[in-house]
């Protein structure tokens, strides 16, 4: 695979004002994203993890210009997308797609699943003669007999139609698919497959993912580098291995140690986290961990530190006991 950058954001930004009173003024912002940068090469996937409420969906929207940012930018395949109006945006609609959560509630009850893949096709131009040939082809390669595309989404389990769902956001043949939990609602066996089936895609057709979970394990397994994400910023990032084997954040390190082991000792100690999440509206001087980390120092609440080269492999962490 070549190393070509499919996206990357720097210092991205969005915050949410808090209105009060009878006027409604700006009482204060909740920063769901707060510098945040990322890198994803083609052909590769980055996996964002962290607690709920973190930012991380927030993340994916505000790349795919569905929240306009606040702040930083937004270059996607070498191109700055960061002030695009939504017309200028359009012809990059078909680069950019999503796969949600819920497989059924991304799926409009009304339209049978052909017409839901061939949704895309047909903002694309295609001449209905053509479309029906692909949206089989589609169908087919995400696993599901082309012959039910008359079948409307209910009569279909969870992990098909998260195949469906999969199948619509290829039909516009994408370089980027931002993944916002896509297995999270399936059961474990299921999320295998879909797992697999994302990994034998991407080989395949040269696709780049943000894959964003909460699931360490899946994390792993599907990902080329890793980053971790508390209160709308990026806390660790590096390698996939690197993260696993050599986690240097105590956030991460927390996260990790949660991780059920076949075997009782064979994963890093358990390091329990103290405290509660802030408020998103409260503003924190120094680090956002500080409440909860069991290695503080005065510092730390004091003064914030940007995230720095910890080793190799481009390992970055935000800590300064990390220095």
């Amino acid at each position: 695979m070549s190393n070509e950058i499919t996206l990357k954001t720097e210092g991205l930004k969005k915050y949410f004002p808090v209105r009060r009173g009878f006027l409604q003024k700006i009482g204060s912002w909740i920063k769901a994203v707060d510098s945040v940068d990322l890198e994803i090469e083609r052909g590769k996937t980055l996996g964002l993890v962290g607690e709920s409420g973190c930012g991380k969906s927030t993340v994916a929207r505000v790349i795919l210009k569905l929240l306009e940012p606040d702040g930083g930018r937004i270059i996607f395949q070498g191109r700055d997308i960061s002030a695009l109006s939504e017309s200028e945006m359009k012809p990059l609609r078909k680069d950019m797609q999503i796969i949600f959560q819920d497989p059924f509630g991304s799926l409009n009850p009304r339209m049978t699943v052909g017409q839901s893949v061939e949704e895309g096709l047909r903002t694309l131009g295609l001449p209905g003669n053509e479309r029906k040939g692909r949206v089989e082809e589609l169908l087919n390669m995400v696993g599901v007999s082309a012959g039910s595309s008359d079948r409307y989404p209910h009569e279909f389990s969870g992990g098909q139609r998260q195949r469906i769902g999969i199948a619509r956001a290829l039909s516009v043949d994408p370089a980027l698919i931002i993944c916002d939990e896509p297995v999270s609602a399936l059961d474990v066996s299921i999320q295998a497959q879909i797992i697999n089936l994302l990994n034998d895609l991407q080989e395949n057709l040269g696709l780049s993912y943000l894959f964003i979970s909460h699931d360490l394990n899946v994390v792993s397994y599907i990902s080329d580098k890793t980053a971790v994400m508390y209160l709308g910023q990026i806390m660790e990032y590096a390698s996939t291995e690197e993260i696993f084997e050599n986690p240097v954040h105590p956030y991460t390190r927390a996260l990790l140690s949660a991780i059920p082991v076949p075997e009782p000792g064979k994963g890093l100690d358990t390091e329990l986290i103290g405290g509660d999440v802030p408020s998103l509206t409260h503003t924190i001087e120094g680090c956002k961990f500080q409440n909860r980390c069991p290695m503080v120092e005065d510092r730390c609440r004091t003064t914030e530190i940007d995230t720095y080269r910890a080793g190799g492999d481009g390992h970055m962490v935000r800590c300064w006991k990390a220095l």
